[in-house]
């Protein structure tokens, strides 16, 4: 099986430091849902890890939450997309929980699920977190340059096998290249 594990905010859609609240403000960058539907055409199983403390914190409920993940399978779909899962964590850094990426409890959740081993499995995030939620279960980190793909990119601790892209469209071309 081909599976790919994809952040959320800044590598889907539009990042915000205020976080995404609403459906209404969910906004997908461009190209990104095609290349969601390019990597279904792939045969690859596309599943999505992503940090969302705003529940922890109050700033939104679950069903607002679902409403948003909603609305992003819906465009995918409207595209040719699929999103197989979405995995998410809903705790603040003081919940000091093990599914908060940088840790890896995510990650081991969807390998449980699928009943793989995640090493070489491609991960892109926007955030050095995102990457070292990869590189703990020996996945292959990738960055792209959206949301806060660029100050990421000047981090020292990025870690060294971090291939880098413009964007999500940019990371599946390669990915899928002959």
């Amino acid at each position: 099986m081909k599976l790919i594990i994809l952040d959320r905010d800044g590598v889907i859609n539009y990042d915000s430091d205020q976080y995404i609240k609403s459906p209404e403000e969910w906004r997908p960058i461009p190209g990104s849902l095609d290349a969601i539907a390019r990597l279904n055409q792939w045969g690859y199983r596309v599943v999505v890890a992503t940090n969302q403390s705003g529940v922890g914190q109050g700033l939104y409920e679950m069903d607002t939450l679902n409403a948003i993940h909603d609305k992003m399978i819906k465009a995918a779909a409207q595209v040719g997309g699929r999103i197989d899962a979405i995995f998410f964590c809903p705790h603040t850094n003081a919940d000091n929980c093990d599914c908060r990426k940088p840790k890896a409890g995510l990650f081991r959740d969807i390998a449980a699920r699928y009943n793989v081993d995640l090493a070489g499995v491609p991960a892109v995030g926007d955030s050095l977190r995102d990457l070292q939620a990869a590189v703990a279960v020996d996945a292959q980190p990738i960055l792209v340059l959206t949301g806060k793909g660029t100050l990421t990119l000047e981090n020292p601790a990025l870690p060294a096998v971090t291939a880098v892209f413009p964007d999500l469209a940019a990371a599946v071309a390669k990915i899928v290249a002959p």
